[in-house]
């Protein structure tokens, strides 16, 4: 739907009396030129919504203040750091072994014997309890821990894991996250 002449000519008159509305709104004239850009923007991508013969001025205004008070919330989510204090203190480990690190597990999964791979994946992946998962198989409590037991043993040695410093970042990169 095109933008009729009369809706162009009415959106540009009502500028003077938007800027007035988003000083006072925005206290600074920078913003206020910002806020009323931005409800210029809107009208203008919604005028197909906008009904004819109705107060345009009022449509634009409403638009106006909807806009300020969602970027108000916005900005009251949002952490002021023009310094960069803030952010020269975020730092995380490089995920790009973790990528490799779950590939690897996944694949020492499927090796598995499908009763160990089942027993593990319903106690460590699904939560359940070692009775429970003795149930859902249909075997009793000790088979279901020796099975896990097993699965657990095989995968520490398929993948290398000699204990908890095998996962994780290693120690270069925690040097250099720990610095910040």
């Amino acid at each position: 739907m095109t933008v009729t002449a009369s809706f162009k000519t009415e959106l540009l008159s009502i500028i003077p009396n938007l800027r007035a509305f988003a000083l006072s709104l925005t206290k600074t004239s920078d913003r206020a030129d910002d806020l009323v850009q931005e409800t210029l923007m809107k009208a203008w991508n919604k005028h197909h919504l906008f009904q004819a013969g109705t107060n345009l001025k009022a449509w634009t205004f409403t638009i106006m203040r909807n806009e300020f008070y969602s970027q108000m919330r916005k900005r009251g989510r949002e952490v002021q750091d023009s310094e960069g204090v803030l952010a020269s203190q975020l730092a995380t480990h490089p995920e790009q072994q973790g990528h490799m690190d779950l590939k690897d597990f996944r694949d020492a999964l499927e090796t598995l014997p499908d009763d160990q791979r089942e027993a593990l994946v319903l106690i460590g992946a699904n939560g359940f309890s070692y009775e429970e998962a003795a149930e859902i198989i249909g075997v009793a409590v000790g088979t279901v821990k020796s099975r896990v037991s097993r699965a657990r043993t095989r995968l520490m040695d398929d993948l290398d894991v000699e204990g908890e410093s095998s996962y994780g970042p290693d120690s270069i990169s925690t040097q250099i996250v720990g610095m910040h």
